[in-house]
């Protein structure tokens, strides 16, 4: 938890930090020789489509992972609000008690990314950011059959529709660079805080859809192939 804290205390002081530089420097060039000399692009810098492609390697080697699409705005080359959609997928069965745990369903995030680089319109871009997720989600788990010692024959262990959600936040770092027209690629490193959650009577869900498997907080990463327009 102490390690927890000093992490977000961390990336909250270096955005904060970069949000006042960077207004004290437009404060500075407002006017040189009675004229304006700030930055003086437009607000709106266009918009980017990217997929998230490791999600979707950890799911084709691994019993869970996500197809994951955003959408994000540029405004001044600084800041730039995301909406992030995807699904989440798991089919996972334990070698120990050969419970099948399974689940497919959509989660939602939202959130802004800040540019920290001092040339705010290079082509390369590092960020700070953060999001609030979400997700509703139903599971089954399955369980192999035991013998009913009371009354005699075989109990079948098996819960289906399930219903779950989860409510967390990200916080993240970041780079993405220009490769060649509107292309770039781009990863960013998250660390993931649940707010709250709802699971059934059979207990906590092994994985829930957007957030990863079981657990009070979890570390993951992005690997992004974009379209800037």
């Amino acid at each position: 938890m102490r390690l927890k804290n000093i992490f977000i205390y961390i990336l909250l002081l270096v955005a904060i930090s970069f949000a006042a530089s960077d207004t004290m420097a437009q404060n500075r060039s407002a006017t040189i020789d009675g004229k304006e000399s700030g930055d003086s692009i437009s607000l709106y810098r266009g918009i980017a489509v990217s997929i998230d492609a490791a999600g979707a390697v950890q799911r084709a080697v691994s019993s869970y992972g996500q197809y994951e699409a955003a959408l994000r705005i540029n405004l001044k080359d600084r800041y730039f609000p995301v909406v992030e959609i995807g699904i989440g997928d798991a089919d996972n069965t334990d070698d120990a008690t050969s419970l099948r745990f399974k689940t497919s369903a959509p989660y939602f995030k939202a959130g802004c990314d800040f540019n920290i680089l001092k040339n705010k319109h290079d082509d390369y871009r590092a960020y700070v950011g953060v999001r609030y997720a979400f997700t509703s989600f139903k599971y089954d788990v399955e369980g192999q059959s035991v013998n009913d010692p009371i009354w005699g024959g075989e109990a079948i262990y098996a819960a289906y529709d399930v219903k779950g959600s989860s409510h967390w936040a990200e916080l993240l770092a970041g780079v993405d660079a220009k490769i060649v027209g509107p292309f770039r690629l781009g990863w960013s490193f998250r660390y993931r805080s649940r707010i709250s959650q709802k699971h059934g009577d059979i207990g906590e869900a092994w994985y829930v859809p957007g957030y990863g498997k079981k657990g009070s907080s979890r570390l993951g990463a992005t690997f992004n192939l974009i379209l800037e327009i």
